[in-house]
């Protein structure tokens, strides 16, 4: 499988400015709706959702997730895949 990043994303959730545990609770019910396939970029500047939270979410779902810095906006995006 090639990196998630480098793919066009289905879906993009913002969650820029919530705390935890929001952007978590917000993209298990995205990805709870999500159709097969589905790969959704998470904006999330929580940093215990981001480095945390929602990559433990996606290994105990058995979705594919790969994390990215963006170090001078200050977010990462998070790119998850339900296969």
């Amino acid at each position: 499988m090639s990196e998630l990043k480098s793919q066009e994303p289905t879906q993009v959730l913002d969650v820029l400015g919530r705390v935890c545990p929001y952007p978590l609770v917000i993209t298990k019910k995205t990805m709870e709706k999500a159709a097969e396939g589905t790969l959704l970029k998470v904006l999330c500047d929580a940093p215990a959702s981001a480095e945390d939270t929602i990559p433990k979410y996606c290994e105990k779902q058995g979705f594919g997730c790969e994390l990215v810095k963006v170090e001078d906006k200050g977010y990462w995006e998070i790119y998850i895949k339900k296969d």
